[in-house]
């Protein structure tokens, strides 16, 4: 039996590598033979290489990862990374579909990899999934741009950070620029830069966590030590654990009006 391929699609480079890096550990026999940066690379390689495996980065710019597995159907086995819980749907959970969420970790991508080499084993055909991919592709359709964002991803040197929106204080505008100013494990503050602009940012926020304080700045409320008022109906945001302050516009003041 000739080794199992694969081919692996994100729009991330880094975490492209990432993940290949950690199936190289729990499938050394694995042999990735594509690596797609779109929906539309994907589909393309998947026709040239014909791989037996293919994961697929949910949301990818021109094709989703969804588009990319309908177009493969039957002929490969699918395994589909988000960084989303919300499309880990009912048809994941039934293990009709697999999926990792990111960031991926070990201990679940060994579960699905033994689920993978079973299937290729006992030569099983990817199930007839046609009807849960079209499901899949309308809710993603629907949530498109509503779905609340889990994770940024900022780029550090050569490494990829995966920050839990949980652990960011504050995000700011900085020219071309946003900064994420969060916390790491040991709750020590830090500070990233993003190319996400804010304004795209803020839609996929959890309206009811973050909130707007001025044009560049959005606050995470769970992160607000206090606020004291300035003058013109201006005021400061300070933060727990940090010397530096936020302003708050007259346009947002009303936030805190009972603060």
């Amino acid at each position: 039996m000739s080794a199992p391929t694969a081919l692996i699609a994100d729009d991330e480079p880094l975490l492209r590598e990432a993940l290949e890096g950690m199936l190289s550990q729990v499938w050394p026999q694995l042999q990735v033979v594509a690596r797609a940066r779109n929906g539309r690379e994907a589909i393309e390689l998947f026709e040239t290489h014909q791989p037996d495996v293919c994961f697929l980065d949910v949301q990818m710019p021109g094709k989703t990862g969804v588009e990319a597995a309908q177009h493969i159907g039957r002929r490969a086995h699918l395994v589909f990374v988000t960084a989303f819980d919300h499309y880990a749907v009912q048809a994941f959970a039934q293990g009709v579909l697999d999926y990792l969420v990111k960031p991926v970790e070990p201990a679940r991508l060994a579960e699905t990899v033994s689920r993978l080499q079973e299937r290729l084993r006992e030569s099983q055909p990817a199930m007839n999934t046609e009807a849960l991919l079209q499901q899949l592709a309308a809710s993603l359709e629907k949530h498109k741009g509503a779905e609340t964002l889990r994770w940024v991803r900022a780029s550090v040197g050569q490494t990829v950070r995966l920050i839990a929106v949980d652990d960011i204080d504050y995000l700011r505008s900085e020219e071309k620029y946003t900064r994420v100013a969060w916390r790491d494990d040991s709750g020590e503050p830090r500070d990233a830069v993003i190319r996400t602009p804010l304004k795209e940012l803020i839609t996929q926020l959890d309206s009811t966590q973050f909130a707007q304080v001025h044009r560049s700045v959005v606050v995470n409320l769970r992160a607000v030590s206090h606020v004291t008022r300035g003058q013109n109906e201006t005021a400061e945001v300070h933060l727990k654990g940090r010397e530096e302050t936020l302003p708050v516009s007259r346009n947002y003041l009303h936030l805190f009006r009972q603060m």
